[in-house]
């Protein structure tokens, strides 16, 4: 595969620009659509259910680093517009955020790919703003649509500083299972590499 071109930004002014937005006047809320919900590495104070209108989850961003590699690009999740999104909202202490934005940067944000955007989700107990990593379809890091073959290459072929593609697909997609929430998109996906969903 061509090696493909990474987004040329800077992750240290995009944590500014989203430290500045959440203003450090309340608790911070962080959206979690894919690995998030089952590995949040971070400490938050409450964990809620939640969904966001106008955005659906989507595993169509290449991976550089933590899913593959420049030479063997791996596929994590983005968030695209249009739809909506089931997920979870994780509160963050004030005191805490400084340190859980830095931990979310080095981890979501090394390549500078995301677009992060306060979105309203909804909860059981009212709607919270809350930070989430969306995708735009502009970026050169969104694949747009794939070949069902190229899916299977990439569930066999691609890993990164995580893991495999196809490992994390399937733990995002069991959490995912273990919340109540079917994903049918991603079941179509595992099944083309012949995993159990």
């Amino acid at each position: 595969m061509t090696m493909l071109p990474a987004p040329h930004r800077d992750p240290a002014t995009m944590l500014e620009r989203a430290l500045h937005e959440w203003g450090g006047r309340s608790d911070l809320w962080v959206f979690g659509y894919a690995s998030l919900i089952w590995r949040p590495d971070f400490e938050f104070a409450e964990r809620r259910d939640a969904r966001v209108h106008g955005w659906h989850r989507a595993l169509k961003m290449w991976s550089r680093i933590n899913r593959g590699t420049p030479e063997c690009p791996g596929l994590v999740f983005g968030m695209l517009s249009g739809g909506s999104c089931r997920g979870v909202v994780f509160r963050v202490e004030q005191a805490h955020v400084p340190q859980v934005m830095e931990t979310l940067w080095q981890r979501e944000m090394p390549l500078a790919t995301y677009d992060p955007r306060w979105l309203t989700c909804h909860t059981p107990r009212g709607p919270v703003q809350a930070l989430a990593f969306t995708l735009s379809r502009r970026s050169p890091s969104h694949t747009g649509e794939l070949h069902e073959d190229e899916y299977r290459r990439i569930f066999l072929q691609a890993r990164g500083r995580y893991g495999t593609t196809h490992d994390y697909a399937q733990a995002t997609f069991e959490e995912l299972r273990r919340q109540g929430i079917h994903d049918r998109a991603l079941a179509r996906l595992l099944a083309l590499s012949g995993s159990k969903s």
